[in-house]
């Protein structure tokens, strides 16, 4: 993933997108152990107290007032913009009927949960607000799609691809800096290989295996990099033929599915100064069908494999 931007476009506006009816907050179930990355919690917690009022049939205007806030900050809690607080959630949950010692427990167990800083906190000097968003959801995901035009997918890259482009992008970066930035590419790779991991389903161009980042040596380390990874069943790569390119799509992007029916699917589209989380139902579904239209274009998988072996030996 590039790191070009300043300042975060976030467009988590769809409170209605997958969230399911429940009864009453008098007899709720206890609320399920949150999981995933403190992003993913937010936004889960930010959904149940969302469906906690309206089964209260109360106000956001009611319940700023009743934690000394307003309308604007009850819709940036619900859809886990912002952090919690222990004591706006108590308020709320008390104004929402939710009285039972454990589940109340249970919510503000999830508050200190969601306010955890992920593993990324640490390069916080290096990586962009909007980017660290990005990092947070994509730890929870159950599915990751990229269809990319100019690089190979950055859960895809090798150390030495990816210092090549961190290393010499529009805006150098200092080079005490680069290792960093490889440690958080590396960070993210983890995610693919630890238990149960998510399935990660890529489309590239076909000018993105031809344009020689980092060099010849570099490039060909990178697609023995890609046959290998590609052995594994969670991971698919497919590669767009010239004749194919620019009908689909007109710029890079990443959807995300996740497992908890709390969280509905996100859309990414980085630029350059900021990125877009597109999660409303018709902008999802827009995007899902033209990556299915990449798919249907690209060539299969096996072919893909076939194409990467067929370059290695000619390089």
């Amino acid at each position: 993933m590039r790191h070009r931007a300043v300042r975060s476009v976030i467009e988590l506006d769809n409170p209605e997108v997958g969230v399911p009816t429940v009864d009453h907050p008098a007899k709720s179930a206890r609320p399920p152990e949150p999981t995933g990355s403190p992003t993913a919690r937010r936004i889960m917690l930010g959904a149940r107290l969302r469906r906690l009022r309206e089964a209260a049939d109360i106000s956001r205007a009611e319940a700023g007032f009743a934690i000394r806030s307003s309308e604007s900050k009850i819709s940036r809690l619900e859809l886990g913009r912002v952090s919690f607080k222990p004591r706006d959630v108590a308020d709320l949950l008390t104004m929402y009927g939710v009285s039972d010692p454990g589940k109340r427990e249970a919510f503000l167990d999830m508050v200190t949960r969601s306010n955890e800083p992920g593993w990324w906190h640490r390069f916080s000097d290096l990586v962009a607000d909007w980017f660290q968003d990005y990092l947070g959801l994509e730890e929870s995901a159950c599915r990751i799609q990229a269809w990319e035009q100019q690089f190979i997918p950055g859960l895809m890259q090798t150390e030495d691809y990816a210092r090549a482009i961190t290393g010499h992008g529009w805006s150098p970066i200092p080079s005490e800096d680069v290792q960093r930035h490889i440690a958080v590419r590396t960070h993210r790779q983890e995610l693919l290989s630890r238990p149960n991991p998510p399935k990660f389903w890529a489309v590239i161009d076909e000018s993105v295996l031809h344009r020689p980042i980092g060099g010849r040596e570099v490039l060909r380390a990178q697609v023995d990099h890609l046959l290998r990874i590609t052995k594994q069943p969670h991971i698919t790569l497919q590669v767009l033929p010239y004749q194919f390119s620019g009908y689909a799509a007109e710029g890079s992007f990443n959807m995300l599915r996740f497992a908890e029916p709390d969280l509905p699917d996100v859309v990414y589209i980085e630029h350059l100064s900021g990125a877009l989380y597109l999660d409303k139902r018709a902008d999802t579904e827009l995007y899902g069908r033209v990556f299915d239209r990449l798919t249907v274009d690209a060539q299969t998988p096996d072919q893909t494999r076939q194409w990467l072996m067929k370059m290695r030996a000619e390089m």
